[in-house]
């Protein structure tokens, strides 16, 4: 859902999907071609977030910016599942691990990795084209061919998912219409416990 908050509107570019169970708040200005998966919370309620082109915020990511200050995130950045991003920057194809945390007015370089489950502090840099891993998050290595070669594939898979999004949309069903023939409980119980009964 997008919402207008205290005359502040976000804006969506062309060819973005933007989940309907997706939370998208006040000045919010997002690029073409993104996918904002499920979940997502995005919140330009009292500083604003920027997101580039071909960037992917996947399911249950959050995105915060402090009071007046400016959150921007660039071009075919990806923000793995339930990341939390609260800093000042996140390059151009940089990667964000699933669970990681990106701290108040920290920087995350061009083409850099923050692992999963990493947390990088309050008003860090992580260098371009670098891997941190941790908690704190420490440099540990270079981004090698194999991990361009690696995101780059998933990169565009989410371009590719917010199309298919965009052409077929989601269709709300009932359970009954879940249920398989014959078996009013929606499944088989061979050599399980039966399933809840909704």
């Amino acid at each position: 859902m997008l919402y207008r908050f205290h005359g502040r509107t976000p804006s969506i570019g062309k060819e973005t999907y933007v989940s309907e169970l997706a939370q998208v708040i006040g000045e919010v200005v997002i690029g073409d071609n993104c996918y904002i998966g499920h979940g997502a919370i995005l919140r330009g309620d009292y500083g604003r977030i920027e997101i580039g082109d071909g960037t992917a915020v996947e399911e249950g990511v959050i995105i915060h910016a402090p009071p007046d200050h400016l959150n921007r995130i660039g071009r075919r950045v990806t923000l793995g599942h339930g990341a939390i991003l609260h800093g000042s920057s996140i390059g151009d194809g940089a990667v964000i691990g699933m669970g990681a945390v990106v701290s108040i007015l920290s920087e995350i370089g061009e083409g850099a990795i923050v692992a999963e489950g990493a947390l990088v502090k309050w008003g860090q840099k992580i260098p371009a084209r670098m891997v941190a891993v941790g908690n704190p998050a420490e440099v540990k290595r270079a981004v090698s061919p194999k991990d361009e070669e690696i995101w780059a594939f998933g990169k565009q898979l989410y371009v590719d998912l917010a199309k298919r999004y965009l052409a077929s949309g989601l269709e709300p069903i009932g359970i009954a219409q879940c249920r398989r023939s014959g078996d009013p409980a929606g499944g088989t119980t061979q050599g399980r416990q039966p399933h809840a009964r909704f």
